[in-house]
């Protein structure tokens, strides 16, 4: 396919009398089109495009219906359907109301060419400048972030079904690139193990059976890794996508036990979920908890507007593995809200997005004053009668001395980096002083080292930016 740029025209004047009677109130696609104008040109999509070839069908087009099936949570042959049928999509996107509309794999291929272009973000960019140009959307005003799941395209499958399927899906490849090379190996009991879709119904009952069938599949998947990194064997195949995956899932879910035979790992010996792969079909997929939820998937994190004065909309999209903390994305998000020159003066998030290195970077990095709510004091003194939280300590943060409650001070303080590439302080106090403390059942549990209690807290910027200057639990932990 080619494509050669043509001048958008007006909306046909058929179009605009009909859909005007149609929608006397007015309608959120005629809105669209009369305030936002046109958002996309063929221009953008210039490089997506061969320069011989079919012509293809107006990519400004196709761009703007992507937009609005996701809007309206439309598959590709409803979208289709909508472009050939509905008024308002019509008058959006300026065609005659004869117009035939496309054939609905045309949006598949587009979506397709923007993924392999890394060209997604070009759609909401367009979008960001046109709401910008016309007074809708504004820099430095309020904003908010909040993340959420999403779920893999995929089938869910229990250890057994993922390591066998991973197995048939690097067979279905070879046999595809390579069919001889693959015919003159596989043993005759491969056709019969995998040459249909594992599904947990068929394997073997009871856990005995199970177990031996996985220890095989184990043998199969080793038997096969080691024919293709014989030196006769052709590089290439050593190098496709399902074979590269089944090495790294039999090296995070097996293991050798006894006299070469193979079984599933424990638990707790398997690489963390964020490395762990979980479908031989979605390799990105990962496995995730967040309170009551479990899903294998993505997490997503969406920034709106969210001025009084003016419509609340979506100017950031950062999509990453489920596992990953929202503690670590906020510092990609602002970049990005900054590289697009639409940066809040108050950024809200929930609270795993606030911590006091957070706070402190939003503000010095790019004058954002980050508002959300604490981290709780989850430790036991906040949770007993008359404890001792870490509040109740006095910081003089110019002679680098602490006073408890008691009255009793510190005889060391040091800063020193951690293991998270954080510089935190370290307070200890005189065993002298807390051992015969009647205060001690009240303050500190510590039956190791010298037995005194002992503070972790942040430095006096990071503090002070978190909690505009007020000491605060989340300023504090560690050992007490």
């Amino acid at each position: 396919m080619c494509l050669h740029p043509t001048p958008i025209e007006p909306v046909p004047e058929d179009t605009v009398r009909v859909a005007q009677a149609a929608f006397p109130k007015g309608n959120v696609y005629l809105q669209m089109r009369d305030v936002l104008g046109v958002i996309y040109d063929d221009a953008q999509f210039l490089d997506l495009f061969a320069k011989r070839g079919r012509p293809v069908e107006a990519p400004w087009r196709l761009a703007l219906v992507t937009v609005v099936q996701f809007a309206e949570g439309l598959s590709d042959r409803q979208a289709a359907e909508a472009v050939r049928g509905r008024i308002d999509w019509k008058y959006a996107l300026g065609l005659e109301l004869t117009d035939p509309g496309f054939d609905f794999s045309l949006l598949s291929e587009f979506r397709t060419r923007l993924v392999a272009h890394a060209a997604e973000r070009r759609l909401l960019d367009a979008l960001l400048d046109a709401r910008k140009h016309r007074g809708v959307l504004k820099a430095r005003g309020r904003q908010r972030t909040d993340s959420t799941h999403i779920v893999g395209l995929l089938r869910t499958m229990n250890r057994s079904e993922r390591v066998a399927e991973s197995l048939r899906a690097a067979l279905n490849a070879l046999a595809g690139e390579a069919s001889g090379w693959l015919r003159e190996r596989a043993p005759a009991g491969w056709y019969e193990r995998y040459g249909r879709r594992i599904e947990d119904y068929r394997l073997p009952k009871g856990q005995e059976a199970r177990h031996a069938y996985v220890a095989q599949v184990g043998a199969d998947g080793h038997t096969l890794l080691t024919m293709l990194a014989a030196p006769e064997t052709p590089v290439a195949l050593r190098h496709l996508r399902e074979v590269e995956l089944l090495g790294q899932m039999w090296e995070q879910q097996f293991e050798v036990h006894g006299e070469g035979q193979w079984r599933l790992r424990d638990a707790d010996a398997m690489p963390p979920a964020s490395d762990r792969v979980e479908s031989p079909y979605e390799p990105e997929v990962r496995f995730a908890t967040k309170r009551q939820m479990h899903w294998v998937g993505y997490k997503v994190h969406l920034t709106e507007t969210c001025d009084d004065d003016l419509p609340h909309l979506i100017t950031q999209v950062e999509t990453t593995i489920a596992p990953a903390t929202d503690l670590g994305q906020l510092a990609r998000i602002q970049q990005s809200l900054a590289d697009q020159d639409l940066l809040p003066s108050e950024h809200l998030v929930d609270a795993g997005y606030t911590r006091a290195s957070n706070s402190v970077a939003s503000r010095e990095q790019h004058q954002i004053d980050l508002l959300g709510p604490a981290d709780e004091d989850h430790r036991w003194q906040s949770r007993v009668d008359d404890g001792l939280v870490a509040e109740q300590f006095q910081l003089d943060w110019d002679t680098h001395r602490a006073t408890c409650p008691q009255g009793h001070a510190t005889i060391r303080w040091r800063q020193t980096p951690t293991a998270r590439k954080r510089t935190m302080i370290h307070i200890d106090f005189d065993p002298a002083d807390c051992l015969p403390c009647p205060a001690r059942t009240r303050c500190t549990r510590a039956t190791t080292g010298t037995g005194a209690r002992s503070l972790t807290v942040q430095p006096r910027a990071a503090c002070a930016a978190a909690h505009g200057g007020v000491r605060h639990p989340l300023c504090a932990s560690g050992r007490h």
